[in-house]
């Protein structure tokens, strides 16, 4: 967390009132709060936990790791990066705290998806779903990403990730579209071989670009704001 050196002393603020000493001290608390990152914190509910694990192990996650089923490690539609959880299956009372490290799930009527290890430990992988409670204990906030340019010539789009395969990269595109608009795949020869860069919107500003640049990368995803135009640069 990052402090703001600044300090008081009552003593030598002669002529304020009681009320008006208040009114500054206050006023100094905003600041201070400010000089902090601000992390806004999921709030814990109720939802139906399903798994994956064997078709997906060895594969990118959404956020760039390769998905490790022995990890404990889940995938949500929205909680950041690094976002930690403790889930308990609520028909045995059994908990796990696992790392969200992806997207998903894509099945409609589930909020949460356990690798084979968290699920494994909450007595989850017979029967495949099952309810549970969902409990925010913290955020390693190491997955926050800066924003990078690879072009200072408009228009703008933004670059999430380029894969070998296109279906790495259609899982990206799907678990973007959870949030974002305009998110399209473009193909690039590179020494003989074909990569699929997904990409996001189109901006006429840098600052447009910025904007939604910087809240993937507090998301977690790694990104850079490239020129729309150049797709085959």
């Amino acid at each position: 967390m990052r402090i703001c050196p600044l300090r008081f002393n009552r003593n030598a603020m002669f002529g304020l009132s009681g009320n008006a000493f208040v009114v500054l001290v206050c006023s100094l608390i905003i600041i201070l709060a400010s000089c902090a990152p601000y992390e806004k914190h999921p709030e814990s509910g109720y939802g139906v936990a399903s798994w994956y694990g064997p078709e997906f192990h060895g594969r990118p996650t959404s956020s760039g790791e390769i998905f490790n089923m022995n990890a404990l490690t889940c995938a949500h539609k929205e909680f950041p990066f690094g976002t930690k959880l403790k889930v308990t299956n609520l028909s045995n009372n059994k908990s796990v705290e696992c790392l969200v490290n992806d997207r998903g799930p894509f099945v409609s009527g589930r909020d949460l998806d356990l690798s084979y290890a968290a699920a494994n430990e909450i007595g989850l992988l017979g029967k495949g779903t099952s309810r549970v409670s969902i409990e925010f204990i913290g955020r390693d906030i190491s997955y926050r990403k800066e924003v990078r340019y690879s072009s200072n010539k408009g228009p703008f789009t933004i670059q999430v990730g380029s894969f070998g395969e296109s279906a790495n990269a259609l899982r990206l595109k799907t678990a973007l579209e959870l949030k974002y608009g305009n998110v399209y795949i473009t193909e690039k020869e590179i020494a003989g071989h074909i990569y699929f860069r997904v990409r996001t919107g189109k901006f006429q500003t840098k600052g447009e670009a910025y904007q939604v640049a910087k809240t993937l990368a507090d998301e977690g995803y790694s990104i850079f704001i490239a020129g729309y135009d150049e797709q085959n640069n």
